[in-house]
């Protein structure tokens, strides 16, 4: 292990019997300290697998742990009851081996943000057709309650304005009915065991005893309710080890709280602090830069990142008299390194702080023929055939789910109505019970037509037969009969044209595809509640985490880079009002925005470019630019300034010499 890691990397993987803080500067070889340490602990510690667990923040960063841990660990039986997860993960694993002690039963459903916003219009008898901003601020503000650790019933406080006085008074209904349906949210799966850690004794020390060493990736970017699982679980903190830097703390808008990195120090007074400040990725002068920028910050530590990758080129910074100025010059330098250097366009990046700012570069591009992809399309679990297949899922394991209820009782159409839907949604509603429970109601009959009424209830006693026959045998065969017998192909097909409705259909085929090679990947047979909540947690925190395996160009938001690298950057809107943009500005979190700018520096590995434009259109009105007070915090001499008003003759030439490589490939020279 040493002739693979540096003195502070081997120090922090050997350090046991105190908290340990590892200070990951970008491009230290974090995640081989984490993999590292996992398999000393296994091999040189005779440390259990099964006593370890190590948490990130998204699928595929766990998928890369465990890839790693098994890639030293050859023998399949050290890794055999290692736990590596994502938060949230592991807040569900724990939650269904505790439900009984947070009031939950057996086969309790999650319900995704969207159906959450929808909840809210619901329950403020609101109208999702009419605009959202609303649902969706209140629904936020719930969600940012629950990140900080404040349940419904720990709310004190007076509003502040329309929206939190509709969040305080929304917060408990919103709960009650979550309760009533069994269901929980993807914050809940945080908090609740959380709360549970903290406040069962008897619960905690199970827990702990199970994890004896916990280590957590990316530390800074946790939230109070994290922090508080984290310290919950792993006790005195003789086994914590957390890996984090704060100089890249960049999601304080969903609630991270980079200062949950100096409360360590506050809670356990005996922390070891490790600092990784080698970067095996960047040339020396892009650090330089970087480092320059960030020591604007405020910091509990200091770090200073060094490279043995040679100094590298000058940082371009480019001016721009407008945004498709901009883009032109932008793509015309890429192109020149592209030919210049024989490179791959998957080799380059445009990165920028918001997602209006690509399309002027998706033009300019298109134009060059330059393939390239953007970060943020259509998830597969974001298509609506999905969707209702979720739903089905949902409701074989928790027919109280009202939210799937909802999306599929008349879906394919079985002649239940929106005027029948709102009749039993407020029958419901007034007896306390969930669609399908109120569905049985001999009343029921007396709000309803004849024919509604047993369409209603015989499509609620298929969904019994079916949930019953899931749990005695082969629950994908169950749902494959589902499918069939609701005629989902045939509606597909009544839908729209052929050609589309067979893209849908095979979309449903490999979502099924995808429950069976669950089943044999597992070790252990997966009961359909189990599929149904891994497949919800897949739909809600791994969309767009796909690499792309084309030879196409990068474009992406600052947020989406972090953790990524490119050989060439272009930072592109490098202005005032957006980097740092004018919002964050008037909230007084500038740090936080020049922590943004050092993330996307800190992605570039041979070249980087900095560009701004001088006017831009905005709200159909032309306005003047200011750069960014930040170019003016880098170290001026390494910066290589151009000026928009010259004759841009490189690039003219460069847009020749592509328009000839692009003329010889259509002529097949």
């Amino acid at each position: 292990m040493s002739d693979r890691l540096n003195p502070p990397q081997s120090a922090a993987c050997k350090h046991l019997g105190t908290p340990l803080l590892v200070l990951a500067g970008a491009g230290s070889g974090k995640t081989r300290v984490i993999t590292q340490k996992i398999a000393w602990l296994i091999q040189k510690r005779a440390v259990s697998p099964t006593h370890i667990v190590a948490v990130t923040f998204t699928n595929k960063a766990a998928r890369e742990m465990k890839k790693r841990v098994g890639a030293l660990l050859q023998d399949k039986n050290e890794t055999h009851g290692l736990t590596v997860s994502t938060f949230h993960s592991l807040g569900l694993k724990l939650l269904r081996a505790e439900a009984q002690h947070v009031g939950l039963r057996e086969g309790f459903s999650l319900m995704d943000p969207r159906d959450g916003v929808s909840l809210v219009c619901d329950l403020m008898r609101g109208d999702l057709s009419a605009d959202t901003t609303v649902y969706e601020k209140v629904h936020g503000q719930i969600s940012a309650w629950k990140n900080a650790g404040v349940q419904a019933s720990q709310l004190k406080m007076a509003g502040t304005g329309p929206i939190m006085n509709a969040a305080i008074a929304i917060y408990p209904k919103y709960e009650s009915y979550l309760s009533s349906c069994n269901t929980v949210d993807l914050d809940d799966l945080i908090l609740m065991p959380s709360a549970l850690l903290q406040a069962n004794e008897a619960v905690r020390k199970r827990w702990q005893a199970t994890y004896r060493y916990v280590l957590v990736d990316e530390y800074q970017d946790t939230n109070g309710a994290q922090y508080d699982f984290v310290r919950a679980l792993a006790g005195d903190g003789a086994g914590l080890t957390v890996v984090g830097d704060d100089d890249q703390s960049i999601y304080g808008w969903r609630g991270a709280l980079p200062e949950n990195i100096a409360q360590l120090q506050v809670d356990y007074p005996n922390l070891e602090v490790v600092k990784l400040e080698q970067n095996y990725r960047s040339a020396g002068r892009i650090l330089k830069i970087a480092n320059a920028l960030i020591a604007n910050n405020q910091r509990p530590y200091e770090k200073n990142l060094w490279s043995e990758l040679g100094y590298g080129d000058a940082i371009k910074v480019m001016s721009a008299q407008n945004e498709h100025h901009e883009a032109q010059r932008v793509v015309s330098a890429i192109l020149g390194l592209q030919l210049d250097h024989n490179a791959r366009f998957k080799d380059f990046a445009i990165l920028y702080r918001s997602n209006h700012q690509a399309r002027v570069f998706e033009k300019a591009l298109r134009e060059m023929r330059i393939p390239y992809y953007i970060s943020g399309g259509l998830s597969f679990f974001d298509r609506s055939e999905i969707r209702d297949m979720l739903a089905y899922l949902r409701l074989l394991t928790n027919p109280d789910d009202d939210r799937a209820f909802l999306r599929v009782v008349n879906t394919p159409r079985r002649g239940i109505g929106p005027t029948s839907i709102e009749k039993l949604a407020q029958f419901a509603t007034a007896r306390g019970a969930s669609m399908f429970e109120a569905a049985f109601d001999p009343e029921l009959k007396t709000e309803l037509k004849n024919k509604a009424h047993q369409t209603l209830v015989g499509f609620c006693q298929q969904l019994v037969q079916w949930g019953s026959d899931a749990e005695k045998g082969d629950p994908i065969g169950v749902f494959e009969s589902l499918i069939e017998a609701v005629g989902y192909e045939r509606f597909l097909q009544d839908a729209g044209d052929l050609e589309q409705a067979q893209r849908r259909w095979n979309n449903v085929r490999e979502l099924l595809d995808w429950m069976c090679s669950m089943q044999k990947d597992g070790a252990e047979s997966l009961s359909l509640s189990d599929m149904v909540a891994k497949l919800m947690l897949r739909d809600i925190l791994d969309k767009q985490e796909e690499d792309s395996e084309f030879d196409q160009l990068s474009m992406m938001t600052l947020h989406a880079a972090k953790g990524l690298e490119f050989n060439h950057v272009f930072l592109v809107g490098v202005e005032e009002d957006i980097l740092p943009h004018r919002v964050s500005v008037d909230e007084g979190s500038v740090q936080e925005e020049r922590r943004l700018l050092y993330v996307g520096i800190t992605r570039a590995m041979r070249s980087l470019c900095l560009s701004y434009a001088m006017k831009r259109q905005r709200f159909g009105e032309t306005v003047e630019c200011m750069p960014s007070r930040f170019l003016q915090e880098l170290p001026q001499e390494e910066l290589d300034w151009d000026d928009a008003n010259k004759p841009d003759a490189q690039a003219q030439q460069n847009t020749g010499r592509m328009q000839i490589a692009n003329l010889r490939n259509i002529l097949g020279d």
